[in-house]
């Protein structure tokens, strides 16, 4: 595997906790330039404090256009160029199919989907003008599959999966490349009251949802300090994957339910063929 070393400028959303102010840090720490996005300045200000002239800050909610507009252009013609765009900033609904409502589910879907859509569409004319660039997104292996209690959630990531599938082979013709981060469980603030929000419960659903959530806690997580070097193979390397798993728990998790999709297609499949009409 090849790679291309030299500094790079990235655009980075939802760098206020978690992943976005891990792989922040450790992108200005390796001598990269950074556009850090958070819906408050406040959150960040640390950053530019410590990394100067190599930060620049900016407010941003992805849920609104003009916002995001704004800062992609500010921060390209503020360093020139803009090597990645990192779409990171997202959260998780807690609920039962039924217990989420419409309101819930709609803003969920605001910033996990809407949002980087918004972020993809404002970069791509940038992107294009400059002759190059690579779209990150933080997903998910819940993107390829889905737990009770966190199925909105897990829907938000398998619509933000099949966008940068489609979007990575619309975009190539434009020396744009697409890679889609999926970690599994890690020790981030993802699980904090700020990164989740809850539907009003139903009683009927309480003892499954605590036997779900308590299995959700007892999970192996990861460090998320050990995951930049393997994130800037992705991003310095000439051919990047369009799916990365981070971490150990990805692959082995995602092989079981494909190998349970296809035993059950198969097991069905005279029945479907049956119904082609030929």
């Amino acid at each position: 595997m090849t790679t291309q070393k030299e500094n790079k400028i990235w655009f980075i959303t939802g760098t206020s906790r978690g992943f976005g102010r891990v792989w922040t840090e450790a992108a200005l720490q390796r001598g990269d330039k950074v556009a850090a996005t958070a819906r408050s300045l406040e959150s960040i200000a640390d950053f530019k404090e410590k990394y100067g002239d190599s930060l620049l800050a900016l407010q941003l909610d992805v849920t609104k256009p003009e916002q995001v507009k704004t800062a992609l252009e500010q921060a390209y013609n503020h360093f020139g160029k803009l090597d990645i765009v990192f779409n990171n900033a997202g959260y998780s609904l807690i609920g039962t199919i039924e217990e989420a409502n419409p309101d819930e589910i709609r803003l969920l879907y605001e910033t996990n989907v809407i949002g980087p859509v918004t972020v993809i569409q404002a970069a791509l004319p940038l992107l294009r003008k400059q002759g190059y660039g690579h779209i990150l997104g933080t997903s998910s292996n819940l993107g390829h599959i889905s737990y009770p209690v966190i199925g909105y959630y897990c829907s938000s990531k398998w619509a933000f999966e099949s966008i940068h599938e489609s979007l990575a082979a619309e975009v190539s013709q434009f020396n744009i490349k697409v890679t889609i981060i999926e970690p599994g469980a890690y020790a981030t603030e993802f699980g904090s009251q700020e990164s989740l929000k809850f539907s009003a419960g139903m009683e009927e659903y309480d003892d499954f949802k605590n036997q779900f959530i308590g299995g959700l806690r007892n999970l192996e997580r990861g460090n998320p300090d050990a995951t930049p070097n393997a994130l800037f193979k992705v991003v310095d390397s000439e051919n990047p994957p369009l799916r990365f798993f981070l971490g150990d728990q990805g692959l082995p998790s995602v092989r079981e339910a494909y190998n349970n999709r296809l035993a059950e297609w198969e097991e069905w499949e005279t029945v479907s063929n049956s119904a082609q009409g030929n």
